[in-house]
Protein backbone atom coordinates (compact mmCIF):
# COMPACT_ATOMS: atom_id res chain seq x y z
CA UNK A 1 0.00 0.00 0.00
CA UNK A 2 2.95 1.98 0.84
CA UNK A 3 4.46 1.66 -2.80
CA UNK A 4 1.22 2.18 -4.87
CA UNK A 5 1.34 5.72 -2.41
CA UNK A 6 4.74 6.75 -3.11
CA UNK A 7 3.97 5.36 -7.04
CA UNK A 8 0.73 7.99 -7.01
CA UNK A 9 3.12 10.87 -5.30
CA UNK A 10 5.53 10.28 -7.92
CA UNK A 11 3.09 10.57 -10.90
CA UNK A 12 1.25 13.55 -9.48
CA UNK A 13 5.38 15.13 -8.74
CA UNK A 14 5.77 14.02 -12.71
CA UNK A 15 2.53 15.55 -13.87
CA UNK A 16 2.46 18.94 -12.01
CA UNK A 17 6.14 19.28 -13.62
CA UNK A 18 5.41 18.59 -16.95
CA UNK A 19 2.51 21.02 -16.82
CA UNK A 20 3.88 24.42 -18.60
CA UNK A 21 3.07 27.94 -17.39
CA UNK A 22 1.25 29.76 -20.03
CA UNK A 23 0.63 33.81 -20.32
CA UNK A 24 -1.26 35.76 -22.32
CA UNK A 25 -0.94 37.53 -25.72
CA UNK A 26 -3.80 40.74 -27.02
CA UNK A 27 -4.14 40.53 -30.51
CA UNK A 28 -6.83 40.94 -33.49
CA UNK A 29 -7.72 37.39 -35.09
CA UNK A 30 -6.18 37.84 -39.04
CA UNK A 31 -9.75 35.61 -39.85
CA UNK A 32 -12.40 37.30 -38.55
CA UNK A 33 -10.73 40.80 -37.68
CA UNK A 34 -11.94 40.82 -34.07
CA UNK A 35 -9.34 41.24 -30.27
CA UNK A 36 -8.80 37.82 -29.40
CA UNK A 37 -6.70 37.14 -26.41
CA UNK A 38 -4.59 33.57 -26.51
CA UNK A 39 -2.80 31.62 -23.84
CA UNK A 40 1.18 30.47 -25.41
CA UNK A 41 3.79 29.02 -23.58
CA UNK A 42 5.83 31.03 -21.19
CA UNK A 43 9.25 30.45 -22.18
CA UNK A 44 8.44 31.67 -25.96
CA UNK A 45 6.74 35.00 -24.46
CA UNK A 46 10.00 37.60 -24.23
CA UNK A 47 10.62 39.16 -20.67
CA UNK A 48 8.35 42.64 -20.09
CA UNK A 49 9.44 45.30 -18.02
CA UNK A 50 7.26 45.34 -14.74
CA UNK A 51 6.38 48.92 -16.19
CA UNK A 52 6.72 48.87 -19.68
CA UNK A 53 7.13 51.16 -21.74
CA UNK A 54 3.77 50.94 -24.57
CA UNK A 55 1.11 49.71 -21.88
CA UNK A 56 -2.40 49.94 -21.50
CA UNK A 57 -4.84 51.66 -19.79
CA UNK A 58 -8.69 50.21 -19.32
CA UNK A 59 -7.29 48.75 -23.30
CA UNK A 60 -6.39 51.53 -24.48
CA UNK A 61 -2.50 51.31 -25.35
CA UNK A 62 -0.31 54.19 -25.60
CA UNK A 63 3.42 54.57 -26.31
CA UNK A 64 6.42 56.53 -24.24
CA UNK A 65 10.42 55.86 -23.99
CA UNK A 66 11.64 54.18 -21.27
CA UNK A 67 15.77 54.04 -22.50
CA UNK A 68 18.69 53.01 -20.31
CA UNK A 69 21.72 55.40 -19.75
CA UNK A 70 24.71 53.67 -20.98
CA UNK A 71 22.88 51.83 -23.80
CA UNK A 72 23.47 52.26 -27.85
CA UNK A 73 20.14 52.15 -29.98
CA UNK A 74 20.38 50.79 -33.65
CA UNK A 75 18.22 52.69 -35.95
CA UNK A 76 19.44 51.52 -39.91
CA UNK A 77 17.23 52.13 -42.84
CA UNK A 78 17.38 50.70 -45.46
CA UNK A 79 15.67 50.83 -49.39
CA UNK A 80 15.55 48.93 -52.24
CA UNK A 81 14.18 49.64 -55.39
CA UNK A 82 13.02 48.13 -58.67
CA UNK A 83 11.98 49.37 -61.81
CA UNK A 84 10.82 48.34 -64.71
CA UNK A 85 9.87 50.50 -67.85
CA UNK A 86 8.01 49.57 -70.85
CA UNK A 87 8.36 51.34 -74.34
CA UNK A 88 5.68 51.35 -76.73
CA UNK A 89 7.57 48.22 -78.69
CA UNK A 90 7.16 46.21 -75.47
CA UNK A 91 10.93 46.40 -74.51
CA UNK A 92 11.30 46.26 -71.18
CA UNK A 93 14.97 47.98 -69.06
CA UNK A 94 14.85 46.99 -65.30
CA UNK A 95 17.33 49.03 -63.20
CA UNK A 96 17.69 48.18 -59.36
CA UNK A 97 19.19 50.35 -56.19
CA UNK A 98 19.75 49.99 -52.74
CA UNK A 99 20.46 52.32 -50.32
CA UNK A 100 21.45 52.32 -46.87
CA UNK A 101 21.75 54.69 -43.48
CA UNK A 102 23.48 53.20 -40.73
CA UNK A 103 22.98 55.19 -37.51
CA UNK A 104 22.50 54.84 -33.47
CA UNK A 105 21.74 56.57 -30.44
CA UNK A 106 23.57 56.19 -27.37
CA UNK A 107 22.23 57.20 -23.84
CA UNK A 108 24.25 59.73 -21.99
CA UNK A 109 21.88 61.02 -19.39
CA UNK A 110 18.45 61.19 -17.96
CA UNK A 111 17.30 64.30 -16.45
CA UNK A 112 13.84 64.69 -15.82
CA UNK A 113 11.88 63.16 -18.99
CA UNK A 114 14.28 64.18 -21.21
CA UNK A 115 17.06 62.25 -22.63
CA UNK A 116 20.67 63.94 -23.35
CA UNK A 117 21.77 61.61 -26.61
CA UNK A 118 24.48 61.05 -28.82
CA UNK A 119 23.25 60.38 -32.37
CA UNK A 120 26.17 58.69 -34.39
CA UNK A 121 26.08 58.59 -38.25
CA UNK A 122 28.15 55.33 -38.42
CA UNK A 123 27.50 54.14 -42.91
CA UNK A 124 26.50 54.97 -45.91
CA UNK A 125 25.84 52.62 -48.38
CA UNK A 126 24.47 53.14 -52.11
CA UNK A 127 24.51 50.52 -55.28
CA UNK A 128 22.84 50.64 -58.77
CA UNK A 129 22.56 47.58 -61.57
CA UNK A 130 21.47 48.61 -64.68
CA UNK A 131 21.85 46.70 -67.86
CA UNK A 132 24.27 43.75 -66.24
CA UNK A 133 26.37 46.73 -64.71
CA UNK A 134 26.87 47.57 -60.61
CA UNK A 135 28.30 50.16 -59.57
CA UNK A 136 28.93 50.78 -55.59
CA UNK A 137 29.54 53.61 -53.58
CA UNK A 138 30.60 52.38 -49.57
CA UNK A 139 32.29 54.38 -46.70
CA UNK A 140 32.93 50.93 -45.54
CA UNK A 141 35.29 50.33 -48.56
CA UNK A 142 38.01 52.05 -50.65
CA UNK A 143 37.21 54.81 -52.59
CA UNK A 144 35.63 53.83 -56.55
CA UNK A 145 38.01 54.54 -59.27
CA UNK A 146 35.20 56.35 -60.97
CA UNK A 147 35.67 59.76 -61.17
CA UNK A 148 31.98 60.61 -60.95
CA UNK A 149 31.54 58.55 -58.27
CA UNK A 150 34.23 59.92 -56.21
CA UNK A 151 32.89 62.53 -55.23
CA UNK A 152 29.53 61.36 -54.02
CA UNK A 153 32.01 58.39 -51.81
CA UNK A 154 33.98 61.87 -50.88
CA UNK A 155 30.32 63.18 -49.76
CA UNK A 156 29.25 59.87 -47.91
CA UNK A 157 32.26 59.47 -45.91
CA UNK A 158 32.17 63.21 -44.40
CA UNK A 159 29.00 62.63 -43.31
CA UNK A 160 29.80 59.34 -41.65
CA UNK A 161 32.36 58.97 -38.48
CA UNK A 162 30.42 61.97 -36.88
CA UNK A 163 28.41 62.46 -33.81
CA UNK A 164 25.14 65.02 -33.46
CA UNK A 165 24.08 65.67 -29.68
CA UNK A 166 20.12 65.03 -29.60
CA UNK A 167 17.44 66.06 -26.58
CA UNK A 168 14.52 64.05 -27.28
CA UNK A 169 11.65 63.79 -24.09
CA UNK A 170 10.02 60.59 -23.01
CA UNK A 171 7.12 60.94 -25.14
CA UNK A 172 9.41 60.92 -28.29
CA UNK A 173 9.28 64.59 -29.21
CA UNK A 174 12.78 64.98 -30.66
CA UNK A 175 13.57 68.91 -28.72
CA UNK A 176 16.99 69.60 -30.08
CA UNK A 177 19.54 68.44 -32.91
CA UNK A 178 22.80 69.95 -33.04
CA UNK A 179 26.37 70.00 -33.98
CA UNK A 180 25.60 70.08 -37.88
CA UNK A 181 28.37 72.85 -38.55
CA UNK A 182 31.41 70.57 -37.99
CA UNK A 183 29.78 68.50 -39.93
CA UNK A 184 29.06 70.93 -43.19
CA UNK A 185 33.06 71.95 -42.50
CA UNK A 186 34.03 68.43 -42.81
CA UNK A 187 31.75 68.38 -46.23
CA UNK A 188 33.94 71.23 -47.70
CA UNK A 189 37.25 70.39 -46.68
CA UNK A 190 36.44 66.95 -48.67
CA UNK A 191 34.61 68.67 -51.62
CA UNK A 192 37.49 70.78 -51.80
CA UNK A 193 40.08 67.87 -52.82
CA UNK A 194 37.75 67.35 -55.90
CA UNK A 195 36.63 70.87 -56.48
CA UNK A 196 38.69 73.77 -56.77
CA UNK A 197 36.09 75.88 -58.20
CA UNK A 198 34.63 78.15 -55.44
CA UNK A 199 31.03 78.57 -56.56
CA UNK A 200 30.92 75.04 -57.25
CA UNK A 201 32.09 73.52 -53.97
CA UNK A 202 29.52 76.33 -52.12
CA UNK A 203 26.90 74.90 -54.58
CA UNK A 204 27.35 71.23 -53.67
CA UNK A 205 27.77 72.08 -49.54
CA UNK A 206 24.38 74.47 -50.04
CA UNK A 207 22.39 71.26 -51.56
CA UNK A 208 23.99 68.98 -48.58
CA UNK A 209 22.33 71.81 -46.19
CA UNK A 210 19.03 71.66 -47.67
CA UNK A 211 18.38 67.87 -47.35
CA UNK A 212 20.75 67.40 -44.00
CA UNK A 213 19.97 69.72 -41.03
CA UNK A 214 17.85 70.09 -38.02
CA UNK A 215 13.95 70.38 -39.40
CA UNK A 216 14.95 67.60 -41.80
CA UNK A 217 16.12 65.18 -39.58
CA UNK A 218 13.59 65.99 -36.54
CA UNK A 219 11.30 65.11 -38.74
CA UNK A 220 12.45 62.11 -40.33
CA UNK A 221 12.86 60.46 -36.64
CA UNK A 222 9.93 61.57 -35.30
CA UNK A 223 8.34 59.13 -38.59
CA UNK A 224 10.03 56.31 -37.08
CA UNK A 225 10.64 56.75 -33.78
CA UNK A 226 6.83 57.54 -32.83
CA UNK A 227 3.49 55.58 -34.63
CA UNK A 228 0.81 55.06 -31.75
CA UNK A 229 -1.38 58.40 -31.33
CA UNK A 230 -0.44 60.16 -28.15
CA UNK A 231 -4.27 59.68 -27.50
CA UNK A 232 -3.49 56.21 -27.15
CA UNK A 233 -5.39 53.20 -29.71
CA UNK A 234 -6.88 49.90 -28.67
CA UNK A 235 -6.27 46.66 -30.23
CA UNK A 236 -7.69 46.50 -33.90
CA UNK A 237 -8.12 50.21 -33.68
CA UNK A 238 -7.22 51.99 -37.52
CA UNK A 239 -5.85 55.92 -37.39
CA UNK A 240 -5.11 57.10 -40.59
CA UNK A 241 -2.00 60.09 -41.29
CA UNK A 242 -2.06 62.19 -44.56
CA UNK A 243 1.31 64.09 -46.08
CA UNK A 244 2.24 66.06 -48.72
CA UNK A 245 3.44 63.86 -51.92
CA UNK A 246 4.46 66.48 -53.96
CA UNK A 247 5.37 69.99 -53.33
CA UNK A 248 2.47 71.93 -54.42
CA UNK A 249 0.02 69.78 -51.86
CA UNK A 250 -2.19 68.54 -54.32
CA UNK A 251 -0.92 64.80 -54.14
CA UNK A 252 -1.44 63.12 -50.90
CA UNK A 253 -0.44 59.93 -49.83
CA UNK A 254 -2.48 58.49 -47.17
CA UNK A 255 -1.08 56.06 -44.44
CA UNK A 256 -3.53 53.66 -42.52
CA UNK A 257 -2.19 52.20 -39.30
CA UNK A 258 -3.87 49.54 -36.96
CA UNK A 259 -2.58 47.97 -33.77
CA UNK A 260 -2.81 44.48 -34.44
CA UNK A 261 -1.00 43.04 -31.34
CA UNK A 262 0.70 43.64 -27.74
CA UNK A 263 2.56 41.29 -26.08
CA UNK A 264 5.63 38.35 -26.10
CA UNK A 265 8.19 41.85 -26.00
CA UNK A 266 6.60 43.64 -28.87
CA UNK A 267 3.77 45.85 -30.55
CA UNK A 268 3.01 45.22 -33.72
CA UNK A 269 1.22 47.82 -36.39
CA UNK A 270 0.32 46.81 -39.75
CA UNK A 271 0.19 49.29 -42.60
CA UNK A 272 -2.07 50.17 -45.93
CA UNK A 273 -2.83 53.08 -47.59
CA UNK A 274 -1.26 55.14 -50.76
CA UNK A 275 -2.25 57.14 -53.67
CA UNK A 276 -5.42 56.04 -55.24
CA UNK A 277 -4.97 56.14 -58.76
CA UNK A 278 -5.35 59.65 -60.47
CA UNK A 279 -5.28 60.05 -64.46
CA UNK A 280 -4.36 63.58 -65.96
CA UNK A 281 -5.37 64.76 -69.64
CA UNK A 282 -4.20 67.49 -71.47
CA UNK A 283 -5.15 67.95 -75.32
CA UNK A 284 -3.41 69.73 -77.91
CA UNK A 285 -4.96 69.73 -81.31
CA UNK A 286 -5.91 66.48 -82.00
CA UNK A 287 -2.43 65.39 -79.76
CA UNK A 288 -3.73 63.97 -76.46
CA UNK A 289 -1.07 63.03 -73.77
CA UNK A 290 -2.45 61.53 -70.69
CA UNK A 291 -0.30 60.18 -67.38
CA UNK A 292 -1.95 57.86 -64.28
CA UNK A 293 -0.42 57.17 -61.42
CA UNK A 294 -0.87 55.32 -58.21
CA UNK A 295 0.27 53.92 -55.13
CA UNK A 296 -0.17 51.12 -52.60
CA UNK A 297 1.96 50.30 -49.50
CA UNK A 298 1.56 47.19 -47.55
CA UNK A 299 3.54 45.89 -44.13
CA UNK A 300 4.34 46.00 -40.39
CA UNK A 301 6.14 48.09 -37.90
CA UNK A 302 7.21 46.13 -34.39
CA UNK A 303 8.36 48.08 -31.63
CA UNK A 304 10.07 46.75 -28.12
CA UNK A 305 7.20 46.82 -25.43
CA UNK A 306 9.76 47.19 -22.35
CA UNK A 307 11.40 50.87 -24.26
CA UNK A 308 9.61 52.04 -26.78
CA UNK A 309 12.39 51.58 -29.39
CA UNK A 310 11.44 50.51 -32.94
CA UNK A 311 12.93 47.10 -33.44
CA UNK A 312 11.99 46.82 -37.63
CA UNK A 313 9.91 48.01 -40.00
CA UNK A 314 9.44 46.43 -43.69
CA UNK A 315 6.39 48.15 -46.07
CA UNK A 316 6.67 47.09 -49.79
CA UNK A 317 5.63 50.38 -52.15
CA UNK A 318 4.71 49.82 -55.29
CA UNK A 319 4.13 52.45 -57.79
CA UNK A 320 2.25 52.35 -61.27
CA UNK A 321 3.07 55.13 -63.94
CA UNK A 322 1.34 55.27 -67.84
CA UNK A 323 2.10 57.70 -70.07
CA UNK A 324 -0.23 57.57 -73.58
CA UNK A 325 0.19 60.14 -76.58
CA UNK A 326 -2.55 59.41 -78.97
CA UNK A 327 -4.16 61.48 -82.33
CA UNK A 328 -7.16 59.59 -81.79
CA UNK A 329 -6.80 56.55 -84.32
CA UNK A 330 -3.40 55.18 -82.44
CA UNK A 331 -2.01 55.27 -79.59
CA UNK A 332 1.39 54.26 -77.79
CA UNK A 333 2.07 54.02 -73.89
CA UNK A 334 4.96 54.08 -71.74
CA UNK A 335 4.85 52.20 -68.78
CA UNK A 336 6.97 52.83 -65.34
CA UNK A 337 6.42 50.03 -62.45
CA UNK A 338 8.60 50.87 -59.15
CA UNK A 339 8.40 48.20 -56.14
CA UNK A 340 10.15 49.09 -53.11
CA UNK A 341 10.43 47.85 -50.06
CA UNK A 342 11.68 50.42 -47.16
CA UNK A 343 12.97 49.10 -43.99
CA UNK A 344 14.18 50.19 -40.22
CA UNK A 345 16.67 47.42 -38.80
CA UNK A 346 16.53 44.71 -41.55
CA UNK A 347 18.68 42.62 -39.60
CA UNK A 348 15.83 42.37 -37.05
CA UNK A 349 12.96 41.24 -39.07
Amino acid sequence: MKNVAALMLISSIALVSCKKETATITKVDPKTGKTVTVEVPADSVAKVAKNPAIKDSAGVFTQTFKLEKGKTYPLTTYQRDVKTMEDPQGKTITATSESTDEMNFVVNDIKGNVYDMTLNLVAKRNSQNAQGKTVVVDTKLAIPKEDDLKMIWNINKALTGNKLNMKMDTKGNVISITGFDAVYTKVTNAVGTLIKDANQKASVVASLKETFNEKVLKDQLNKNLTIIPKKGVKIGEKWTISENADASGTLKVTSNYILKSVGNGAAEISVTGGIPKKTEKKTQGPITHSLSSELAQNGTIKFDQSTGWITNQNIDVKTTQIETISDGKQSQSMKSISKSSVMVNPSAK
